[in-house]
């Protein structure tokens, strides 16, 4: 008799304690990269646009509120940094917000738009909101492009010297902690809205409400300047903070970006990933009954 060569899995509960099981992550990488693929061709199935809708979004919030500014406050009153034109300064902080807003979006009701795959199969069910990364990868690196060519455009890189070789390192670490923010804030809004229908209704006034807390239409030393050093704290609590200020630090050389801010968004972001990967834990085994 020939023996056979099928492999046994064993599926056990999961830990109680913050681990993901990369390299269970791995076996199931197509089906990342398959639910990935579905949330693009969905997306841009019968646009007119088609991929220009990456762009279009953060670049007419960008138009709005340089409208809204410069109506305000005049063309020399607008909230930007030192010798940067305000519409660069703001599309290069929606750039990464638009990123973590996408995620949260999509991965925080990930598990109750997946529950006809939930209810049927096994698979690891923190798959359902990492999927939504891939994604919204990849309207930001479309939208990234488009920020280079206007930074390119405006001549920013030649008038205002700054050693760019080495700052531009910084923005894969800048955009990992971006895709960690949103994944932290995502586990818990994807295991609640699994509970409560009322956080997938929600969660677009939190993103709404999030946006206006982060220097994204402004910079942080509007906020912070001449703050004690408590305040800069209290603002870094919000894990984009640091990030957006940090692209702004990496493309412009901005003098006034503040380390503590960054490394509280860091702290902030560690503690909410590792605090949602416990309740995604001990929720898990109980998805199955509740989506």
């Amino acid at each position: 008799m020939a023996s056979s060569s099928q492999s046994v899995v064993r599926i056990r509960p999961p830990e109680k304690w913050p681990t993901i099981d990369i390299g269970e992550l791995w076996c199931y990488r197509e089906l990342i990269w398959t639910l990935a693929l579905r949330d693009i061709k969905v997306r841009y199935k019968q646009t007119a646009l088609g991929i220009a809708w990456a762009i279009l979004p953060p670049f007419m919030t960008m138009v709005v509120f340089n409208v809204l500014f410069g109506l305000l406050m005049g063309s020399g009153g607008r909230p930007t940094i030192q010798g940067v034109p305000y519409a660069i300064s703001t599309f290069c902080a929606l750039v990464p917000w638009q990123l973590f807003a996408t995620t949260l979006d999509q991965s925080g009701k990930s598990l109750v738009l997946n529950r006809g795959l939930i209810t049927k199969v096994y698979f690891p069910r923190i798959i359902a909101p990492i999927a939504p990364i891939v994604s919204a990868l990849f309207d930001f690196l479309i939208a990234l492009a488009f920020l280079f060519i206007l930074i390119f455009g405006y001549h920013i890189f030649s008038n205002y010297s700054f050693d760019f070789s080495w700052r531009i390192l910084s923005l894969p670490v800048l955009t990992i902690l971006a895709i960690a923010a949103a994944l932290s804030i995502s586990l818990w809004a994807a295991a609640l809205n699994a509970i409560y229908r009322d956080v997938q209704y929600a969660l677009p006034f939190v993103i709404q409400m999030l946006m206006f807390v982060t220097p994204v239409i402004y910079p942080a030393s509007v906020v912070l300047q001449n703050k004690p050093t408590w305040i800069v704290v209290l603002y870094g609590l919000n894990p984009m903070a640091g990030v957006v200020e940090g692209f702004r630090w990496v493309l412009f050389g901005s003098s006034t970006f503040n380390l503590v801010l960054l490394a509280t968004s860091v702290v902030m972001t560690i503690l909410v990933l590792c605090s949602g990967i416990i309740y995604f834990n001990r929720l898990e085994s109980e998805f199955v009954d509740i989506v």
